[in-house]
């Protein structure tokens, strides 16, 4: 894989190491830098050197002969001609793919090699998303759990990222990575406790169905607020930095999350402290009922970071062999460099944005079909290992029936476990219950015994 020159001006000299899809990026955006010459750290020259390393426009040098302000931060050339930067380029930021649509690896890419064994796990997941999805959205809609949501469309983005990561790597999710946290070794009955939020469940029934979080597999406990978990990963990712750690953090957002103040704060921290960590934005197209086009007028996630002085690439979201070497390659990137990347994948949410939701009152109907049936990532990378030789209908066949029963017998189970006791509502954040907690469960119980029947008769007091 890539490798890069360390030290303080950070510059590649080698063509070949550069892997293919970051150099088109670069020389996309950045059309007056050599992609095989291009600072890392734009905004960072050494004072002494920056005449060497700063590239003038031609009329700049005509004008000026290098005339440059040595101003905090670097030298910047002058120019005698007043020329507002455009607010986008002509042409939008090319996105990265390594399968065509039809599922055929594309010509003249140089994609991270997938072995068999990897390649069948990966659809295997992928596969296995999406049946816990259907099955857990009807039970919710029979009335048995409460909420769910599911990553209907996005299955690509979450087992691919999974699987181009280490155990070690922090995960910061939002709420549609769940294949993240299953590719890590989350059993289906552990995502059915927590659905149900019986007492096995790990957050003891406080959290809202779909708020998974393990500690064990180095997967922070999912939010509701939008965007905050940004900035917490960059923390996590000086905190390895800072420890010497061959790890990095990863945090997950959709393009709604790139709308709130947390996700320009984060990507600022990180691009400042220089912390090992990948942002992974999934652009569906639609921040519940808001589309893209209503959000903002920049050419969509990727210009964000360049603007922050962040390495940054737009991959295919629906191509999994495609997101699987960018997020492999960016991972390399963050801990050998130890600076963050920003990938914006670009997918589309083919379910309703939760079980409160119904997409069909904002987007047209034969739009959300389309992507379902043209475009589903899971059908195209199973033509991929199809047409390797890795799989056929009777591993297809036995895959589906095995997944569904698993399913079925741990909602079962679930469902007939005991939730847990009135008391963890207040216990595990302090070493002693203080006072006013105390008081709060004396007065639940009290209205409790004042209106048995308004209580849940199936919890523990």
């Amino acid at each position: 894989m890539a490798t890069w020159l360390l030290g303080r001006s950070r510059i590649l000299t080698q063509k070949h190491h550069l892997p293919f899809f970051l150099a088109s990026f670069l020389k996309h955006t950045s059309p007056s830098i050599h992609p095989f010459q291009c600072p890392l750290s734009f905004s960072r020259y050494e004072s002494t050197k920056a005449e060497a390393q700063l590239e003038l426009d031609h009329d700049v040098v005509q004008d000026h002969h290098n005339q440059v302000i040595d101003f905090p931060g670097g030298k910047v050339a002058f120019t005698s001609e007043m020329r507002f930067i455009s607010d986008s380029t002509e042409k939008r930021v090319p996105c990265y793919r390594a399968l065509d649509d039809n599922g055929d690896l594309v010509k003249r890419t140089n994609n991270v090699q997938v072995s068999k064994e990897m390649a069948v796990k990966m659809y295997s997941e992928m596969v296995t998303l999406q049946t816990m999805d259907s099955i857990f959205y009807e039970v919710q809609r029979q009335g048995r759990i409460s909420f769910y949501l599911t990553s209907m469309g996005e299955e690509a983005v979450n087992i691919a990222s999974a699987a181009a990561l280490s155990p070690d790597d922090i995960i910061l999710p939002q709420y549609r990575e769940p294949g993240v946290l299953l590719w890590r070794g989350f059993t289906l009955q552990q995502f059915a406790h927590q659905c149900f939020g019986n007492t096995n469940d790990l957050g003891k029934g406080r959290q809202m169905p779909i708020h998974y979080g393990s500690n064990k597999h180095n997967y922070f406990t999912v939010s509701s607020p939008i965007a905050t978990q940004l900035p917490q990963a960059v923390g996590a990712a000086y905190s390895l930095k800072m420890d010497g750690k061959s790890a990095c953090a990863v945090t997950f957002c959709g393009d709604g999350g790139s709308s709130e103040g947390d996700f320009h704060a984060g990507l600022n921290f990180a691009a400042v402290m220089e912390a090992p960590v990948v942002f992974i934005c999934r652009n569906n197209g639609w921040a519940i009922s808001t589309r893209v086009e209503e959000q903002f007028r920049s050419d969509g996630i990727v210009v964000k970071g360049q603007a922050y002085g962040i390495w940054s690439i737009r991959v295919d979201g629906n191509d999994a062999l495609a997101v699987y070497s960018a997020v492999h390659t960016a991972r390399e990137i963050a801990i050998r460099e130890k600076r963050p990347v920003l990938i914006e994948a670009l997918t589309y949410r083919v379910g309703h944005h939760s079980t409160s939701d119904d997409s069909t009152k904002y987007r047209p109907i034969d739009e959300i079909e389309h992507w379902k049936m043209a475009r589903n990532p899971v059908n195209r990378f199973k033509r991929w290992v199809e047409r390797n030789g890795w799989w056929n209908d009777k591993d297809e066949l036995e895959l589906r029936s095995n997944i569904r029963k698993q399913l079925m017998h741990a909602i079962k189970v679930a469902e007939k476990a005991q939730k847990p006791p009135l008391e963890d509502m207040f216990n595990d954040v302090y070493d002693q219950l203080p006072s006013n907690l105390q008081e709060q469960e004396r007065l639940l119980r009290k209205t409790i015994e004042k209106h048995p029947k308004d209580y849940p008769s199936d919890v523990p007091l």
